[in-house]
């Protein structure tokens, strides 16, 4: 399989050689890493509205540049069909390596056996594929939505009225709906009153025409769990809408430069979500496949761990984006997670 992807580039526009001052700087690092050829890379996304997204795809990048990858980027913007037709295209272009960014387990299981049975290299970050050839990338999910619920309970007790924003088949939100439901059992006092979400583009305004309903259908709800920063927004917008933000807070996951602003926003409903910097989760991604290249052992579920970030700390410490949070909370700018001797990691 190597051989024919050297034939194939060799003979396409994509082939670029290497110079032998980067074949002698990359002297020490592994094959294909050693400057011999330039190693090809394919990102093969579910998901991509939204500000982490971008960012993970920001730091997909920038790994890939410090490591001399070449990257080829695959977009499906949420259709199953077509993210599965573009992992055979991938394939096909006999690439060394394949990240695939979130997806249905129905529709990646088969396709990523066929990336393997080609003799590809593949990691999944938030999809399960159901292969134990392919390390996971997480945010350690279950602390996210633990760290969240945690907070909601030290803000509200244990007991209140809960909206929850949830759409069940996404590896990641599931995970997170694995803890909502111990928290609940735990603290019979949460009631879940109205459970909605969609992945309808564009997603955050999408979940409000949801929450809208769902507010003027259940008046009580004090606090709603929308695990995911695009459900968050989208929440906050039928807040806002409703005149009810001194009345309703908003715990979340992920976190952006506009997550950050919203919550910093006067009287603002949400008060807290749990993040990993998913510029950094881009980056961990790429070198987790660039370990499995060069032919070294990958633990089948490589975690980055996650942070709270509440709506008090951002007011108290003056953090307006995402460049000032890495500065003042040096755990979320980097993750000492997938760092060979060999690797260059993205200039800081």
């Amino acid at each position: 399989m190597k051989l024919t992807r050297r034939l194939f580039l060799a003979a396409g526009t994509a082939a670029l050689a290497v110079t032998p001052s980067l074949a002698q700087d990359n002297a020490s690092a592994p094959a294909p890493f050693d400057g011999e050829e330039r190693p090809v890379v394919a990102l093969v996304r579910y998901l991509s509205t939204g500000d982490f997204f971008q960012a993970y795809l920001a730091g997909v990048e920038r790994q890939a540049e410090a490591l001399d990858i070449e990257l080829r980027v695959f977009d499906s913007r949420q259709d199953a069909a077509l993210q599965s037709d573009m992992m055979d295209q991938a394939i096909g272009l006999g690439v060394d390596g394949i990240i695939v960014q979130h997806g249905l387990t129905e529709s990646m299981k088969p396709a990523v056996q066929r990336a393997l049975d080609a003799g590809i290299d593949v990691v999944a970050f938030d999809v399960d594929v159901e292969n134990e050839a392919v390390p996971q990338i997480e945010q350690s999910d279950r602390d996210l939505a633990r760290l969240a619920i945690e907070q909601a309970i030290e803000d509200n007790g244990d007991s209140f009225d809960a909206g929850y924003v949830y759409v069940a088949g996404i590896a990641p939100l599931d995970r997170r709906d694995a803890v909502w439901q111990e928290m609940k059992e735990a603290n019979p006092g949460i009631n879940e009153f109205a459970r909605f979400g969609t992945l309808d583009n564009p997603i955050a305004n999408s979940v409000a025409n949801q929450a809208a309903a769902v507010l003027r259908a259940n008046p009580t709800i004090n606090v709603i769990f929308a695990p995911f920063d695009e459900f968050a927004k989208g929440a906050k917008i039928a807040v806002d809408e409703a005149g009810l933000s001194s009345d309703i807070r908003i715990y979340s996951a992920d976190v952006s430069t506009a997550d950050i602003q919203a919550m910093r926003e006067p009287g603002s409903a949400w008060v807290a979500t749990a993040a990993t910097n998913p510029t950094v989760v881009g980056e961990v991604s790429v070198r987790a496949l660039a370990s499995l290249m060069a032919g070294e052992d990958v633990d089948g579920q490589v975690v980055v761990p996650p942070t709270l970030i509440t709506q008090e700390m951002l007011n108290g410490e003056d953090i307006s984006n995402m460049e000032e949070l890495s500065a003042k909370m040096p755990q979320f700018s980097h993750a000492d997670v997938m760092v060979k001797p060999w690797m260059k990691l993205p200039e800081r």
